[in-house]
């Protein structure tokens, strides 16, 4: 990756206090956990900020903020759970219509590519390979 995602976290989280209104203090207390410790109190705190995602689908910089911790789930426990909750954020956060900051688009669009690489879904794996070629092509 181009960028680290921990501080573009950082970034899109102080973006995020306007957003999340009444609840930016629960946002804070679980970012605050999340950062600060590993393990199942670490997890348990992510699954927070991910729950309080949903009730904010149009805060953008807070939906930016949950694809970049989730890569740092990623790094932290390598499962295909967090790639595919990646990879589902970040297509979520692409497809909407709203205007959106161009780099948390570009960095979104970059971590989507690593969550699809993550799970296998560009790579060609060896039966592939070896089907498309003994696959016949057009006269044969």
């Amino acid at each position: 990756m181009q960028f680290d995602a921990a501080l573009a976290a950082q970034d899109t989280f102080l973006r995020a206090e306007a957003e999340l209104g009444p609840d930016w203090d629960t946002a804070v207390e679980l970012e605050a956990i999340f950062s600060s410790n590993a393990g199942s109190t670490a997890r348990e705190a992510y699954e927070g900020l991910l729950a309080l995602a949903t009730r904010y689908p149009k805060a953008h910089s807070y939906q930016a903020f949950c694809i970049f911790i989730t890569w740092q789930q990623v790094t932290e426990e390598t499962i295909a759970h967090h790639f595919q909750t990646g990879m589902r954020l970040c297509e979520a956060f692409l497809l909407s219509p709203e205007s959106k900051d161009p780099q948390d688009i570009a960095y979104v669009t970059e971590l989507y590519g690593s969550y699809r690489d993550g799970l296998g879904l560009d790579e060609e794996d060896e039966i592939q390979v070896e089907f498309r070629k003994d696959t016949p092509k057009g006269g044969d």
